[in-house]
């Protein structure tokens, strides 16, 4: 891997995480072609990046398709990398069934990313967003037996609160079930109240662990549009930070 990459423990885990990944929202299958995909993945791999993310939102699973073809293609060896995807939102289908944190979609949501993404498991699984309408537990005991089945090695969150991340771990020390290891926020000048503050007794108490996302370069423009006056400059580019916070 790359000399000058560093690398983080991923919260209370073992796995030893580039502290800046390549993610594909907003651009894999969408935005770039799979040529240039297939060049920043290469580029990031040779620079010491070993951490991938991807959701199955990302254009409608289209971006998922689009890295599992080129992880395909550059054949590193599978203990080199780390893959990650996040369920919620589904791939386009808008039934009941195909969104949320409910053990259907979840289960399904996983076996298509693996499908997708050309792979037998996922380094890393998200709960996209939290989901009212499914218990907790439900989703916690999902996780679990996904991770019990090999399918996945650790599974965390996305933009959850402090509170229901505090609840999940209750109820996985409850039912002596995997825990979720990391929760991926956004953290940014304009974004630093969840990071740096509801956070903070979490890191000691749970060990939670962070691959933070910042803005793209439109939407830190659209955001800057509309809080003048702060003397910040938007970030440029989107990027994640793996973090033991």
């Amino acid at each position: 891997m790359g000399p000058n990459m560093r690398y983080r423990r991923l919260g209370r885990s073992g796995l030893q995480v580039s502290e800046l990944s390549l993610g594909s929202w907003l651009t894999f299958g969408k935005l770039i072609t799979d040529d240039t995909a297939a060049e920043l993945m290469k580029l990031a791999y040779d620079n010491g990046i070993n951490f991938f993310d991807n959701a199955e939102i990302y254009s409608r699973g289209e971006s998922e398709r689009v890295m599992g073809r080129i992880l395909k293609q550059m054949e590193w060896p599978r203990d080199t990398w780390i893959l990650s995807s996040k369920v919620f939102f589904g791939a386009g289908g808008k039934l009941p069934t195909q969104l949320g944190l409910h053990r259907k979609h979840v289960v399904e949501a996983c076996n298509d990313a693996l499908k997708r993404l050309q792979v037998d498991y996922l380094d890393l699984y998200y709960c996209h967003r939290p989901d009212a309408n499914t218990p907790i537990d439900e989703t916690v005991w999902t996780m679990h037996q996904l991770i019990m089945q090999g399918k996945v090695l650790y599974w965390g969150t996305s933009e959850w609160s402090a509170e229901q991340i505090k609840e999940a771990h209750a109820v996985a020390e409850k039912h002596h079930l995997i825990a979720p290891v990391m929760e991926q926020p956004q953290y940014n000048l304009f974004h630093r109240e969840k990071v740096e503050h509801e956070f903070a007794p979490l890191y000691d108490t749970v060990g939670l662990g962070t691959t933070i996302w910042s803005l793209c370069q439109r939407c830190a423009q659209r955001q800057a549009r509309h809080q003048r006056g702060t003397g910040h400059a938007p970030y440029r580019r989107r990027t994640r930070l793996a973090s033991r916070a």
